[in-house]
């Protein structure tokens, strides 16, 4: 139905995996407005690219996740977005910079949690390349070692996080 582009279809998409998407998306976007309209781009995409979904490859939703995963991590690196960061208007006061604080999303702490029951280096890759957005080949040239080394720890360790999920 959504290789159609049938409305319906991208309808039930959005409304049942928007919250899942802004997530991930929040997750390397702190801003949530620039979040939600990473999120829009990326529905945009789903719809204008919904033909080169493969399902012999995976899963729909590791397909939209992927697909919001760049878009995010395409944001954060774009000029325009370094640019509105640097100029953030600071607070008259203060002392209310001193007060706030911030909390992790209970979604972000209870996969912290369990991204913390990996071997140490399947947790570094993971918190690398899905905490912190670098892509395959920057993990690869920062820890120094081989690009598909570093795609099959992530490979192994997101098997292991699978299986982690489905014992609680």
């Amino acid at each position: 139905m959504l290789k159609k582009q049938d409305q319906q279809a991208f309808s039930y998409l959005y409304d049942n995996y928007s919250g899942a998407l802004l997530s991930i998306i929040n997750q390397i976007i702190p801003d949530r407005e620039t979040a939600n309209d990473v999120l829009q781009e990326v529905f945009i995409n789903i719809w204008n690219k919904n033909g080169l979904y493969d399902p012999s490859k995976g899963r729909l939703f590791t397909w939209m996740l992927n697909i919001a995963r760049n878009a995010a991590i395409d944001k954060i690196r774009s000029r325009g977005y370094r640019d509105s960061l640097k100029n953030q208007p600071l607070p008259e006061n203060v002392h209310t910079i001193k007060n706030q604080q911030v909390l992790p999303s209970v979604d972000d702490h209870g996969l912290r949690k369990i991204v913390s029951k990996l071997r140490n280096e399947y947790k570094l890759l993971i918190e690398l390349a899905y905490f912190q957005g670098f892509t395959h080949e920057e993990i690869a040239r920062s820890l120094d070692i081989p690009l598909g080394t570093v795609k099959t720890r992530i490979r192994t360790a997101l098997i292991q996080l699978r299986t982690l999920i489905q014992e609680k």
